[in-house]
């Protein structure tokens, strides 16, 4: 089951490996306390936004402006490398507990919504939000 998360959180029972699917890893934080610390114990910025695309969500003050970040990285997502990952992760999500997170304190207004939306199409087992 894969489960969405903000990073830096305490784990849920349960969770599995924390994927953090972010730009950047957390400031200040040495590598090898980003797991015991709750960021991620992988890092995987291949389904974080473009650095571009970043900024859109972080000036979307209106609804119009975030449905831009939307299609701008829902196109990012679609392209094959992320696309195969998006697969990958769907299926892995039928055999395995594991969990996807960035750190933004509202998954409404953060690209990991969108990636619960990319997921649950792809059939991925989500847990409950």
């Amino acid at each position: 089951m894969l489960s969405i998360v903000r990073l830096g959180t305490p784990r849920l029972p349960g969770e599995g490996l924390r994927i953090g699917s972010v730009r950047r890893p957390p400031r200040g934080v040495p590598k090898t306390d980003f797991a015991r610390l709750d960021w991620y114990d992988v890092w995987y910025p291949n389904l974080a936004p473009s650095a571009e695309t970043v900024k859109l969500a972080q000036s979307a003050d209106t609804p119009a402006t975030w449905a831009a970040f939307e299609r701008a990285f829902r196109r990012e997502m679609s392209q094959p490398d992320a696309s195969r990952t998006l697969d990958l992760l769907a299926a892995l999500s039928q055999h395995a507990d594991f969990s996807l997170g960035c750190y933004c304190e509202l998954e409404a207004r953060c690209h990991r919504s969108i990636l619960r939306a990319l997921l649950t199409a792809r059939g991925a087992k989500m847990a409950p939000c």
